[in-house]
């Protein structure tokens, strides 16, 4: 399940050095090129409900094996893109497999691990590969533009699916599906996907749009309304739906997505606004700017194993307040950033400061979402969290992205893409701090006399 986490948090962060290469190559503009990212996290977030209540429903391991399988074919057809629209596609289809396999490969840890020491372990080794993923993916991503060209971002894929997929079908036990019943509710999957992009979509053409023209209120409108419909159809379908709500009463499940989404969408905007600082203001090449962002990888590997030590002794909430703020403070320092700045000076600090308390986050953020929650359910738990995450990351680069790009206005000179860069981080740190008050008012408090079974199932909440 590691090695499966590792390739999806690789190739989250895998395009970034490689996105001035591929707006040159294929054409995109400054705006369209964001879609790079969208279209595989708004797919990967949209479905990921809908793969968890399949992988529920028909078994783990062959969700899991199946989602392997359409991940490594879009990477393989991504990789030989011929326009924009293309690579976009290549890149959804990735996030509709990144669906599939993502909830199953979680339910396949909660359920291998439900309680006590070995849980708290396993969601720390868990989180450190998530995270090392994502940032070693920037190193990978640098390194193979340079030297491979921008397309091996795409078919580095095919190899890491190919190896997950051979160790998935040896080392994966498999089970009697956890929950079988009722046809799942594809038509809610349709909506919560087709709403949340319409969603990014309108809150991405605010650079053409503003915000109260016709174009970019109906959108928007129409966008609410899906979501709506989608909530409707969850409510009364005669399916399995997609989301049991009366699973959002769970303090834990409610707070810990509410946060998720929150720290999804400063993860991804600062490897977007860290990539191009280095590569556009300070002039680094993709490899020696993946090299740069290295510190990241280490930061968080030592936050998540800080975690795993601190879970046996502080409270969940706890150790996502601490996260959060910690985070936030590095953010805080990274948007200080200046147009005739150096790496040590302006990205080295923060960027430890920042990936340690990503570390801290991680792992806590994932066992408080499934807490309490019933075996036949933690596909679908686990597909709400992940999406949670991808939503969040989707929404937020497009409203810190948009919000940098207003700043930088016409102008490319490194003074004003700077500005921009610093306004995106800069706002990336409010919703840090909005994470940590998430965890502190909503997340129940967890008594202090089992420390030990932190992520496990039967966390006593102190009366409030």
């Amino acid at each position: 399940m590691a090695v499966v986490q590792f390739m999806v948090s690789v190739d989250l962060s895998v395009v970034n050095l490689g996105l001035p290469r591929i707006a040159a190559g294929l054409g995109f503009s400054a705006v369209g090129l964001t879609w790079v990212i969208h279209a595989y996290a708004l797919t990967f977030g949209g479905l990921l409900l809908l793969g968890g209540k399949i992988a529920d429903r028909y078994g783990h391991k062959r969700v899991l094996l199946l989602g392997l399988a359409v991940f490594g074919l879009a990477s393989l057809a991504g990789g030989f893109a011929q326009e924009p629209g293309h690579l976009v596609a290549g890149r959804a289809l990735q996030g509709i497999g990144a669906a599939a396999l993502s909830p199953a490969a979680l339910a396949l840890l909660t359920v291998t691990f439900p309680s006590g020491r070995a849980r708290v372990r396993a969601y720390g080794i868990w989180s450190a590969v998530n995270a090392a993923g994502g940032a070693l993916g920037v190193l990978i991503g640098g390194v193979l533009t340079q030297y491979a060209g921008w397309r091996w971002v795409m078919f580095v894929s095919v190899p890491m699916a190919a190896i997950a997929l051979a160790l998935a079908w040896r080392g994966v036990t498999g089970a009697p599906p956890r929950a079988p019943g009722g046809r799942p509710d594809v038509l809610g999957g349709i909506l919560a996907t087709a709403g949340m992009s319409l969603l990014v979509f309108g809150v991405v053409r605010t650079d053409q749009y503003a915000w109260t023209s016709p174009v970019t209120l109906t959108t928007l409108v129409i966008a609410v309304a899906l979501l709506a419909a989608f909530v409707y159809v969850e409510r009364t379908t005669t399916r399995d739906p997609l989301i049991r709500l009366g699973l959002l009463t769970n303090r834990s499940v409610a707070g810990a997505n509410s946060y998720n989404l929150l720290l999804g969408a400063a993860m991804a905007s600062s490897f977007y606004f860290a990539s191009l600082y280095l590569q556009q203001v300070l002039k680094a090449s993709p490899t020696m700017a993946g090299i740069q962002l290295l510190p990241f990888a280490i930061g968080v590997v030592a936050g998540a194993a800080a975690a795993i030590k601190l879970g046996y002794r502080l409270p969940l909430r706890t150790l996502l307040i601490i996260g959060g703020l910690v985070t936030a403070t590095g953010f805080a320092w990274f948007g200080l950033i200046s147009a005739d700045g150096s790496f040590l000076t302006d990205v080295l600090g923060p960027s430890l400061v920042t990936s340690v308390g990503f570390g801290l986050c991680l792992g806590p953020v994932v066992s408080a979402a499934t807490v309490g929650v019933a075996p036949s359910e933690t596909g679908t738990a686990s597909g709400l969290l992940s999406s949670s995450r991808q939503i969040g990351a989707s929404l937020g680069l497009a409203a810190l992205g948009t919000a940098a790009h207003a700043r930088t206005g016409q102008s490319t000179t490194i003074e004003s893409l700077t500005e921009g860069y610093a306004l995106g981080i800069t706002l990336g740190a409010v919703l840090l701090v909005g994470a940590a008050l998430i965890a502190f008012a909503v997340l129940p408090r967890t008594s202090t006399a089992t420390p030990a079974e932190h992520g496990s199932h039967d966390l006593v909440p102190e009366p409030e």
